[in-house]
This record gives C-alpha cells, structure tokens and sequence, in this order.
C-alpha cells in the first residue's frame, strides 16, 4: 500500500509539471500562434484552456489517476517527439514550417493508450507446465487473481471470463485474492459469487484473500464477513491459513495475505502450516502477494501461485516495481529448490484502466 501511495504523490506532482510543459507544446501549433498573436504568455493561457477543455472531462470520465498518468504520457512523447523534430532540424539544416513533432506526440499518445485499455479490458489465457512425481496423474489448476471487481467488469462481465475459464476444463480452480475492491458493489459480488457457483470442476474452487478483499476505506456495501458468507454459499473453498487434502491426491494450502501483518491479526508462517502434512503428495500453495519464496521453497511445497503485481501494468512502473524489490517475482514463472513460482499479471486492474506492460489473463497450469 505505501508503494502506491508514494507513487500517487509522484503522479501528482509529475502532473502538474507535465501541464505545464505541455500547455507550452500546445502554444506552438499553428492556429494557437494565430489567435494569440504570437505573444508567448498568451500562447502559453491558451494551451492551458486546451488541456482543461480535454483532459477535465477525462478526470470525471475515467478519474484522476488514469487522468494524471495520460497526462504524464502525454508530455514525455512531446519531449521524445521534440527531440527527434531537433534531430532531423539538424539533419535538414531547416526547420519544419509545421509542428509536426506535436501532432506526432499527440497520435502516438492515443494509440499507446487505446492499446493500454485493449490489453487490460481483453483477458487471454496463459499456459504454463510443470512436473513432479509426486502425482499418479495429471492435475489441471485453472487459477485467477486480482479480478477488482468493477474495475474493468461487472458481475455481469466476471461470469462471461470465468465462462471462458470453464472451457479449459480444469481439474480445479484457485482464486489468489483481490476478488473484490473498495469500488465493488454488493450486487455485483453476489453476482461473481454465483456465477462461481455455477463453475464446474473435479475438486472445485478455493480461495485465499488479497489485500484488497477486506476492503481499505470501509465505505463499500458489504463487509468481508459478507464477501466470506456468499463464496461458501456458492460452494468456494476458503483457505485461510489452512491446507484441505483434495481426494487423498493433493493438498492446497491458501495463506492469509502478507497484509495482514500490519493491518490485521496476523498470519503463520508457511512452515507452521506444512509441518503436519504428508511431504510426498504434492502441495498447491495460495498466496496473494509473491513475497516470502525463500521460506517457500524451504518448506518444501511444489506450486505456488500468486498476483498482486498486475505484471507492473504500466512500462516504466514495472522497472520502477523491480528496483524496489517489494515483490520476489513481477510476473512469471521460477523453478527454485523443487517448488515452482507462478505470478499472473492478473484479469483485470486496481485503479488504472490500462496495461501497457502486460495484459490482462487468467493462468492454466499443467501438472505433469
């Protein structure tokens, strides 16, 4: 959480840096010149009401992270676009008697983002495999994270990808947290809950919380006791600092999120959890965010599948998310000391409505 409340500040202040400057960008278009005859103060007000006349619609449209982050873009493709203009000035040796570079920056800033929207709103299917011998069979886990309820879908929208999920046939499906938001309605948590009870699989659903499931702000109409009572009367398997053997085959063992540590009561140690079971039957762990794989691995499990991450969503946020090493895996998949990592970019977003690092998927993973 302090992750992003750090970079929210820095979007803010980038942001207002960033009208500035590109308000200056705006004065130099031909028809700005015109009207503001050539004085570069005016130019610089009338750039000004340009962005507002664009980018205030945008705020109540899409909201003021999405806004900001646009307008962050915005600028730094006016600078890229600037200095290959400078460049080619040089090249030349004359100037361009129009403001190409900007029309430029302005195309490219809505193509970039028109694709952004397309990765996060369009989910694919991700296919991973790994072995062991610990399985006299085969075992298909279907597996989704950080669905954000009305981010990108409604309920309405969550039961048509989880529709698309039914037709992998899976053996079992794995939700590892961030079910819900702050933004999700009621309605449409009963409506994903039902349509999980709908899902049809061997060993069926389970569950691990996120961060976000029990909800930050506490102004949402429902309460995680409410998401909790709806998953079990839809028939999910809610693992809470718990493994559940499935059919004498395997266990899945579901960790209460890394969050509550410092916002809750607490959670065990991944040790505690699999010092009683059986070490030769293959082990499926839940965990929300992909941070204690040292332990992991030492405990002796051999899956664990994870989100929160969102894959870093964004280009540039993903290498910025990487140097902070908040997470011990982005996106992927490892193979440390015989337990294998897996962490989707999840199926849909949390506060932005672009993915232009990623895409938006859910994970199927063959167990050989």
């Amino acid at each position: 959480m302090t992750f992003w409340v750090v970079i929210l500040l820095l979007i803010i202040v980038f942001a207002g840096g960033s009208a500035a400057y590109t308000a200056t960008r705006f004065s130099r278009f031909g028809f700005v010149r015109r009207i503001s005859g050539g004085r570069r103060f005016r130019g610089f007000l009338i750039g000004l009401l340009i962005l507002a006349a664009v980018f205030v619609p945008l705020y109540f449209i899409i909201g003021y992270m999405n806004t900001a982050v646009i307008l962050l873009h915005l600028a730094i493709f006016f600078l890229l676009c600037d200095f290959a203009a400078f460049i080619v000035k040089i090249i030349r040796k004359k100037p361009a008697k129009r403001y190409y570079a900007g029309v430029c920056a302005i195309l490219i800033t809505v193509a970039y983002f028109a694709a952004g929207a397309y990765f996060a709103f369009c989910v694919w299917e991700k296919d991973y495999s790994v072995s062991s011998e610990k399985l006299g069979c085969s075992l298909r886990v279907a597996m989704f994270a950080d669905s954000h309820v009305g981010a990108t879908f409604d309920g309405d929208g969550f039961a048509r990808h989880l529709a698309e999920i039914q037709k992998t046939q899976p053996d079992l499906l794995i939700i590892a947290g961030d079910f819900v938001d702050d933004d999700t309605t009621r309605e449409d948590m009963v409506k994903c809950c039902e349509a999980l009870g709908r899902f049809e699989s061997r060993y069926g659903v389970f569950y691990a919380s996120g961060n976000h499931d029990r909800g930050y702000f506490r102004y949402r109409d429902f309460g995680a006791a409410d998401l909790e009572e709806k998953l079990l009367e839809n028939g999910v398997t809610i693992l809470s600092d718990e493994a559940v053997l499935v059919d004498e085959l395997f266990y899945v063992i579901g960790r209460r999120d890394k969050s509550e540590s410092t916002f809750g009561s607490g959670r065990a140690e991944i040790g505690e959890l699999t010092s009683g079971l059986d070490p030769s039957k293959y082990m499926i762990v839940i965990d929300h965010q992909p941070a204690d794989y040292d332990a992991e691995a030492q405990s002796g499990v051999d899956l664990v599948l994870s989100g929160h991450t969102h894959g870093g969503q964004l280009l540039g946020l993903d290498l910025i998310m990487s140097l902070m090493r908040m997470n011990d895996m982005l996106y992927g998949i490892r193979h440390t000391d015989g337990t294998d990592f897996i962490v989707t970019s999840g199926i849909s977003d949390w506060e932005l409505i672009f993915k232009t690092g990623c895409r938006s998927e859910f994970v199927v993973v063959d167990v050989n």
